[in-house]
């Protein structure tokens, strides 16, 4: 074996020569980390070089939201760029840690992952990474990449496979001159696709990833931080055509229909969430992405030459909303058309990322769901998220008239806003006919944000501050405080947003099955799968939060019959299907799933003032539906089981759609 593993090294080296003759990398070099366009933070290395060995010292380290997040890494390869030593400690993002460590020798690995250790004899080539952080770790990887053959794919330690390709250039403006830029595709060290970009000389230039909380992480070399914005919206659109480029090769895709093609969903029972009602054996007709008509089979003939997709046995409710959703990466639009999410609510992102995103889906160069845009504007604090921030009125009535003039369809506040800048926001939103929704700024109440002229509020736990508790935690739903909370919000016409899922998520223990609340969890792509394994309490904690926790399911039912809006939204979580779990939530607090059904259709569309438009299934209304199997009006859980998805007229198969978002169709219900 070692004299196998030796060969194979020495005859890659000779092989490819050229590659080590790319520039030596510095001995220090500093990298700059963005969060929301915001600079949040810095890597830095400094390179050790003996004839054995090559020895990069990292320090990373940002603060994401007032909270620090830092890790150090000691990374050695040898001068032909061959791994020797991985180690690194610290935390990832503010809720996960690293202490991993790979020691490479005579053809064996001896890793350690906190205190489990093992040796593993090394099979062909091998690199020791530790994800997205450090950056320059994926940079050494790259080179290796680059050194040894270029294969198509690689074993990553202490485990998982990367696949690498070099994807073309980019050509910036740069000190007023052309630059450059080689774009390389890596797969599998997070979710999804990561783009890094090297100069001319296979120096690292920047790294558009995804932390391991899930949001977008931009890490670029500190002389070329004005490029961020160019090469974020880049990004968008990369992205997404590497997605377009796979759906072009598939079969399992349908095709764009014609304008003039007629489909009729035949058999199926349709869920009116208007009137509250179903309809058994119906027809549903589609015609240029509008419905033409929708009734029982003895009323709705369906004309020759139509495309029938049989429904018998299945229901057919309209496409559904998340009310939460951070778009985040690409691999979102076909996660959540694999839901049967065919619009989302996009509660603040980076200007660039969702404008060309949002751009690319509308346009057809995309795979995604509908997405209205929240603009978030934020105050300077300790807790500042991105850059979109105001501090003055006019700074405020600034951001708001540029995210009218960008499309935007609501602005979201988040939590270091100032009371008067709600104020000036709000004002010049509602005389530019938008709406205003986000968290509570930190010196304010909800009632105080709603007196300030905010229309919506993401987060029930802004609405369980005002309440009473319990000795255990439990918050009292029917006091005379909970009467007051609750009528106010109603005079007010207040729309709730409660993301209940996500303290679901937070709060449990990671002791518990994870698969109790995602069923498909051992389909999620193996990144995602580490990421939320761990996500939650210690056991001791959670059982002390359990009764708190379980309150906010109660709380949407009552908030609902107390005549409050309540709109379905996920904050990230799972992607696609925790809108699933925040439906099953709904329901276990009191809903009906008819209730439930409609938080996350019409209700959502009533919210955002486009119910005329979309949000059921009726005649002119966009043609968006999904197909499920089972009855999901009689168990709600089968909201899980999408057979067909149709948004504005075209059909997705969900398999394939989970295919690109790299989920396994080996294990789990869907």
């Amino acid at each position: 074996m070692l004299r196998k593993y030796l060969y194979s090294l020495l005859a890659s080296a000779l092989a490819f020569p050229l590659a080590s003759q790319a520039q030596a990398p510095a001995d220090s070099a500093t990298f700059l980390l963005h969060k929301f366009a915001q600079r949040i933070g810095k890597e830095t290395y400094h390179l050790t070089r003996t004839t054995q060995a090559h020895t990069y010292d990292v320090d990373f380290k940002f603060v994401d939201r007032g909270a620090p997040v830092a890790l150090r890494a000691q990374i050695a390869v040898t001068p032909t760029g061959a791994p020797l030593r991985l180690a690194v400690k610290g935390q990832t993002s503010r809720f996960s840690s690293i202490n991993d460590t790979v020691q490479l020798a005579a053809g064996q690995a001896r890793i350690r992952v906190d205190e489990a250790v093992h040796t593993e004899p090394l099979a062909g080539l091998s690199f020791p990474v530790a994800g997205y952080s450090p950056g320059i770790g994926q940079w050494l990887l790259l080179r290796y990449w680059q050194q040894f053959g270029r294969p198509a794919s690689l074993a990553t330690l202490p485990s998982g496979t990367v696949r690498i390709r070099e994807d073309g250039q980019d050509t910036l403006r740069y000190q007023n001159r052309p630059l450059r830029l080689r774009r390389y595709v890596l797969k599998g060290l997070v979710w999804g696709n990561e783009l890094l970009w090297t100069d001319e000389q296979d120096n690292l230039i920047c790294i558009i990833t995804n932390d391991a909380e899930g949001d977008k992480l931009e890490l670029l070399a500190q002389p070329y931080e004005a490029l961020l914005p160019a090469l974020t919206e880049r990004a968008a659109q990369h992205g997404m055509r590497l997605f377009r480029a796979e759906m072009s090769t598939s079969s399992a895709v349908a095709k764009k229909a014609a304008p003039a093609l007629l489909l009729a969903v035949v058999g199926g029972t349709v869920v009116d969430v208007v009137r509250g009602r179903s309809i058994p054996n119906a027809v549903v007709l589609l015609q240029g992405g509008k419905v033409l008509r929708v009734g029982p089979a003895v009323a709705v003939p369906i004309p020759k030459g139509a495309r029938v997709i049989q429904a018998e046995g299945k229901t057919v409710l309209p496409g559904l909303w998340d009310m939460h959703a951070h778009f985040q990466q690409a691999e979102w639009g076909p996660a959540y058309l694999a839901a049967g999410v065919t619009t989302v609510r996009d509660c603040g992102n980076e200007f660039a990322y969702i404008n060309a995103v949002q751009r690319a889906i509308d346009r057809g160069q995309g795979v995604g769901p509908r997405i209205l845009k929240a603009g978030i504007i934020d105050g300077t604090g300790p807790r500042t998220l991105g850059i979109e921030v105001a501090n003055t009125p006019a700074e405020a009535v600034q951001l708001v008239r540029r995210y009218k003039a960008n499309g935007f369809a609501q602005i979201k506040l988040y939590s270091s806003v100032k009371p008067e800048i709600v104020r000036a926001v709000c004002a010049e939103a509602h005389r530019l006919g938008l709406t205003v929704t986000g968290h509570i700024p930190d010196d304010m109440t909800i009632t105080q944000g709603v007196v300030a002229g905010m229309d919506q509020v993401n987060h029930i736990n802004y609405v369980v501050r005002l309440l009473r508790r319990n000795p255990d935690g439990s918050v009292i739903l029917s006091d005379t405080t909970a009467n007051r909370v609750f009528a106010f919000l109603k005079a007010h016409h207040t729309v709730i947003d409660p993301t209940v899922g996500v303290f679901e998520l937070a709060y449990r223990s990671t002791k518990d099955d994870i698969m109790a609340i995602e069923p498909g969890y051992l389909r999620l792509p193996q990144p995602l799968q580490a990421l939320f394994v761990n996500m939650g309490q210690e056991p001791a904690d959670a059982a002390k939060s359990a009764p708190y926790v379980s309150s906010y399911p109660r709380l949407v039912k009552a908030l609902h019959d107390h005549g409050i809006p309540v709109v379905a939204g996920t904050d990230m979580g799972f992607p696609g299907t925790s809108l699933a779990r925040e439906l099953e939530l709904y329901v276990q607090g009191g809903l009906t799933p008819m209730q439930a059904l409609q938080t996350a259709t019409i209700d959502a569309a009533r919210a955002m003032q486009v119910a005329a438009r979309v949000g059921s299934l009726e005649a002119g209304k966009q043609a968006d539906l999904v197909i499920i199997d089972g009855n999901p009006l009689v168990n709600i859980r089968d909201i899980r089981q999408v057979r067909l998805v149709v948004k504005e007229g075209q059909v997705y198969e969900p398999a394939q759609m989970r295919r690109l978002a790299d989920y396994s169709e080996l294990a789990g219900p869907r």
